[in-house]
């Protein structure tokens, strides 16, 4: 998976968000674990993967600001 900007982000539906999250977290696990092993080939993208997900928790935390400061 390639990196994420945070314009591609800002397109994506909620539901595209959601998806790419639980994702996101599930490649994070194995990372983590193959860290644990020894077995980690691109230690950067750890990194990359928690910022990720930081940047999509943090677009969805504004959208929900937004929904609920508009109703």
């Amino acid at each position: 998976m390639a990196t994420t900007d945070f314009a591609d982000l800002k397109v994506s539906t909620d539901d595209q968000l959601a998806t790419q999250l639980a994702e996101l977290k599930r490649e994070q696990f194995n990372l983590r674990f193959q860290a644990a092993t020894g077995q980690l080939e691109r230690p950067g993208r750890v990194r990359e993967v928690r910022r990720t997900i930081a940047r999509i928790k943090t677009l969805q935390s504004a959208r929900k600001a937004v929904a609920q400061a508009g109703a």
